[in-house]
């Protein structure tokens, strides 16, 4: 009996082990979780993160203010911050050539009972990836590697110190997010749905994070508990196209409008269509898409219970910035517009390598 114990303990013990490791390929890191704290696991998508004790030579440990702590999860919670230096960067171990959605999270939470706003630098490599600037910044990017290392830097500018609490890379199949050319900046990534919920990993195998987007008032909710064909679709999740909006009066155009920084940005835009109602014999839903009034879809129909995404290529641009993108019933329909879902990323060329050879790089180890 006790030998059956300890066989049934060791095989828990080896069940915990393999469930606390990420799917290939994934690196989570907890900034200024202290060096001999162990990996720990998410609750919210059972990953695992780890310190990044070796991944930076320079910097200090921190913790956001005691009185934030209940507004986030525990990646949040710890961060590290370089009070000297100018630039300091974080090497992590990657393969050359891949495709991969780069997540840099902040949460300054007043670690430094200071309550200033950040305002610094964000590289990749030597190349300008963004400024900082918000007192909670989630920086996204699909970037192709070039090198097997990756240096993800932190700048003073002279007006605050540098701080992050995680990074995340999510590696991501050649066939997805395909541009012209350029890195692609996340601008926004929205679901149609007035759930408030945001969807990502499991849902999401690729650990994108969808927020729900619902205009009250103006838009009427549609759904479905039927099982939508995602197979062409990059992997949406479920619960991202089976929800989706119309224009609450059938007249009117669905409207989606934002701004670009800077207004010359060019700017992919990606759209989910899937038709979630089987259309009477007299019904038909055809619209066409414009932006800012020049139409770039259609006419369409959304096939039902099937993903059918609109993935354009090439970049587009919009007149000082302001981006108004309209979904028109044509003439020859008797039902609104549909949309599902929608992301947009602006396009950032970098010239040059992602790692500084002159640069001390970390020990590349996650």
């Amino acid at each position: 009996m006790e030998r059956y114990c300890v066989l049934v303990a060791t095989f828990m013990l080896i069940l915990h082990l393999v469930q606390a490791q990420n799917p290939t390929g994934l690196i989570n890191v907890g900034c200024g979780l202290p060096p001999r704290e162990p990996p720990y696991r998410a609750p919210a998508t059972g990953f695992t993160y780890t310190s990044d004790t070796g991944l930076v030579n320079s910097g200090e440990t921190g913790k956001i203010a005691r009185e934030f702590e209940a507004n986030y999860t525990k990646p949040f919670l710890t961060l590290r911050y370089f009070p000297a230096g100018v630039r300091n960067c974080y090497s992590l171990n990657v393969t050359r050539d891949t495709k991969y959605l780069i997540k840099a999270k902040f949460v300054y939470g007043n670690y430094d009972d200071q309550n200033i706003d950040p305002d610094f630098d964000l590289y990749l490599g030597p190349n300008l990836w963004t400024t900082v600037t918000k007192n909670v910044t989630i920086e996204e990017i699909i970037h192709v590697t070039r090198s097997d290392s990756l240096q993800v830097c932190l700048v003073n500018t002279g007006k605050t110190i540098p701080f992050i609490n995680v990074l995340e890379l999510r590696p991501l199949p050649k066939s997805a997010y395909v541009s012209q050319s350029g890195s692609l900046k996340f601008l926004f990534r929205r679901y149609l749905s007035n759930s408030g919920r945001t969807i990502r990993y499991p849902d999401d195998i690729y650990d994108r994070e969808w927020h729900s987007l619902f205009v009250e008032n103006s838009w009427a909710q549609v759904t479905t508990t039927l099982n939508v064909d995602v197979t062409n679709s990059d992997k949406v999740p479920q619960d991202v196209i089976a929800a989706g909006a119309t224009p609450l009066n059938d007249t009117e155009t669905l409207k989606i409008d934002w701004k670009l920084e800077p207004p010359t940005s060019k700017f992919h835009l990606n759209m989910y269509f899937a038709e979630l109602q089987t259309l009477k014999a007299n019904e038909t839903r055809e619209f066409n898409v414009t932006l800012n009034g020049i139409n770039i879809y259609g006419p369409y129909s959304p096939i039902l219970l099937k993903t059918d995404p609109v993935l354009k290529r090439e970049p587009f641009e919009c007149d000082e910035g302001a981006c108004l993108l309209e979904l028109v019933k044509t003439s020859k329909s008797t039902l609104p517009p549909l949309l599902n879902a929608i992301e947009a990323f602006t396009v950032m060329d970098f010239p040059l390598m992602e790692t500084f050879e002159d640069d001390v790089a970390g020990i590349k180890n996650v």
